[in-house]
């Protein structure tokens, strides 16, 4: 299937909260790094777009119709020009809350290589990461909170500069259900909208991540 949504905001600006959302409203399955561990060969083709090879976008969400958070959201670009009817959601948060949680959660098993008797997956998810994240996006400089903090301000603007405004919705989970909704055209359900992207639950989620990647396939 195509996707028919494309997540857009950098990881910890509520891209877990907003996985679960985009499901309940019948977006489902929702793209998210923690889809990618899982699967291999998801690994070693996004290890393979990090290093500069192209790789078929249909096979690689053959069975989503949406994609937030990294890995996908640092290739915005290229899905929403392979996949032009597709939706934009451009996910947000304080500049300053966003660099305070990367810098407490993801960041910390991003930062140093894999060990040299980590299994081979786990190397390549490492290095595609690494590649991908603090090196593509930022420089190989998020310790620096200025330029960390600029980087994800000038992203920000791209996607609006770049992304039709009648495709495009900007978007904070403390606005809730009703301009998601509305902007996807669905109802709004009875319950209140997810919030699980605190520190705790997201610690919680890499720990389950890096499991998943040192079971061997099935």
């Amino acid at each position: 299937m195509p996707l028919r949504v494309i997540g857009a905001g950098f990881g910890r600006t509520g891209t877990l909260s907003l996985k679960y959302a985009l499901e309940k409203l019948g977006f489902s399955p929702c793209y998210h790094m923690m889809e990618v561990f899982p699967r291999p060969h998801h690994v070693a083709a996004w290890h393979a777009v990090a290093f500069g090879q192209e790789i078929d976008w249909d096979s690689m969400f053959e069975d989503f119709s949406a994609a937030v958070d990294w890995p996908a959201a640092r290739y915005w670009r290229e899905l929403a020009s392979h996949f032009p009817d597709a939706k934009v959601i451009l996910s947000l948060r304080s500049a300053d809350s966003w660099y305070k949680s990367m810098t407490e959660t993801i960041y910390q098993p991003m930062k140093n290589p894999a060990r040299g008797d980590a299994p081979p997956l786990v190397k390549l998810q490492n290095e595609m990461v690494r590649k991908a994240i603090l090196s593509d996006t930022f420089e190989d400089r998020f310790e620096d909170r200025d330029h960390a903090i600029n980087v994800f301000h000038r992203h920000n603007q791209q996607v609006r500069d770049a992304i039709d405004p009648a495709q495009l919705l900007v978007f904070e989970a403390r606005h809730g259900w009703e301009p998601l909704c509305n902007f996807l055209e669905v109802a709004v359900p009875a319950e209140p909208y997810p919030h699980v992207n605190d520190t705790a639950s997201t610690q919680a989620m890499i720990q389950k991540m890096r499991a998943a990647a040192r079971r061997p396939p099935s």
